[in-house]
């Protein structure tokens, strides 16, 4: 993974600071140590995704989003979350969207893709998009902690660890992948965590697919684990209706995975530990990549940055079912 950009055409390559890459600057030196094996990799890959998530994640309630990206042309609300989310796939269509995101509603994806890539290009919106994740992490982290060794030292953690993810059946992945790294700590962190992010979700739907549970059906049994988003918030927020919702509930309940009260059954939750366990050993790489020293340090590192951010303002209350971090 060199930072080219390999999937765009040559009129939509950008560098999205806007300026060539220079060299990123190294944070305190961590020495090599002890390798992790593939057993001890998918736990350290579930937790360090637990720390890292929220740095990602928070670009999508972050309010310079939203403000950065209609300015580029895009309308506000669910649009510019599957364009900014999509756009390093380039001007796919909503069926493509829909299999990448998965858990939406396709009839919601079709509302706002295509329509989105004739308002902006992609690479106009990758660029909002960096800008928008360049002044919310400012404000979620603050100049202190923005400017600090020890952000550094977490981006050229996590920086090691996505070098480690390859592409092959991970299209979402891939496509962020191609996009050029940013220069600035910060924001190397950020699109680090990204690209950790998407690799694990790629893996994560092939698991979702492999014990042949649709969209609906996984974010269902998701929320119905108490982790996620709280029940509300995952109908309105992937686009199901109340009666598509109750048609899920009652099918996973034929099928014996969620009991009469809607909560899953011993074997609902045998199946998503199961699920859990596969997503954390198709994650492993990275993890095994940058071994167990740099990985427990990129643990504390991302926890602590993390926790600053979600006290800071990252997230709105009232949606998850569990702490961020």
């Amino acid at each position: 993974m060199d930072g080219r950009h390999r999937g765009f055409a040559p009129r939509d390559r950008i560098r999205l600071t806007g300026q060539l890459v220079r060299p990123f600057p190294a944070g305190p030196p961590v020495a090599y140590g002890r390798a992790v094996d593939h057993a001890e990799a998918r736990d350290v890959a579930f937790r360090c995704h637990r720390v890292l998530e929220p740095l990602h994640s928070f670009i999508y309630f972050a309010p310079e989003a939203e403000q950065a990206l209609t300015e580029a042309g895009l309308r506000p609300g669910r649009m510019c979350y599957f364009a900014s989310r999509a756009a390093p796939m380039g001007t796919v269509g909503a069926g493509v969207v829909a299999a990448t995101f998965y858990n939406f509603n396709p009839e919601l994806v079709a509302r706002h893709i295509p329509r989105a890539w004739t308002l902006a290009s992609p690479s106009r919106i990758l660029q909002a998009r960096l800008a928008a994740a360049d002044a919310g992490l400012r404000r979620v982290l603050g100049q202190e902690l923005i400017t600090s060794p020890r952000l550094a030292e977490a981006a050229e953690l996590a920086r090691s660890a996505a070098s480690a993810c390859t592409a092959e059946g991970r299209p979402l992945y891939a496509g962020h992948a191609e996009l050029e790294w940013p220069s600035e700590p910060h924001l190397v962190l950020w699109h680090a965590a990204t690209l950790l992010r998407e690799y694990r979700g790629d893996g994560h739907i092939a698991a979702l697919v492999g014990h042949g549970l649709g969209g609906l059906a996984a974010l269902i049994t998701y929320t119905a684990t108490g982790k996620g988003f709280l029940e509300p918030v995952a109908k309105r927020s992937r686009g199901w209706s109340n009666e598509q919702w109750d048609a899920g509930v009652a099918d996973l309940r034929e099928q014996g995975l969620l009991d009469a009260d809607g909560r899953l059954t011993p074997e609902g939750t045998v199946l998503r530990q199961s699920l859990e366990e596969q997503t954390n050993a198709s994650a492993a790489a990275p993890w095994r990549h940058l071994g167990a020293e740099k990985a427990t340090r990129l643990h504390e590192l991302g926890r602590e940055l993390a926790r600053h951010a979600v006290a800071h303002g990252a997230f709105p209350d009232g949606i998850f079912a569990a702490a961020r971090a």
